[in-house]
């Protein structure tokens, strides 16, 4: 199993910046991507950015040029830097870990709330 703690939401001005956290404990070494989803009141959970551990890294359309996703092998960490953030990125955020061999969704963090007002 592996478990997955996010910190480093809150509540920002439209324009801001924020950078999430995921730490992954268990059985880390297992972990071929992670990623992170959100969801907003109302709206399904999407997916905002992956990466693998090989480095290959995937976003989507409406946070390229803004978000950026980094780590998975130093620290068993994974970041989510936003920046340029707008009223519409407000959800709550999640982090995911996809297994190797596995199938299915894989393991999910608590998530954390991210507000950006206007």
């Amino acid at each position: 199993q592996v478990q997955l703690v996010e910190s480093g939401g809150g509540l920002v001005q439209a324009g801001g910046s924020l950078r999430l956290s995921c730490a992954a404990s268990g059985s880390i070494f297992r972990i071929a991507a992670m990623g992170w989803y959100r969801q907003a009141p109302g709206k399904q959970r999407e997916l905002v950015a992956a990466i693998a551990r090989v480095g290959v890294t995937n976003y989507a359309d409406s946070v390229k040029g803004r978000f950026t996703i980094s780590g998975i092998n130093a620290k068993n960490t994974v970041y989510l830097q936003m920046n340029s953030l707008q009223p519409e990125d407000t959800a709550v955020y999640y982090c995911n870990a996809k297994m190797l061999g596995l199938p299915g969704e894989g393991y999910w963090g608590q998530g954390t709330q991210v507000t950006v007002s206007s």
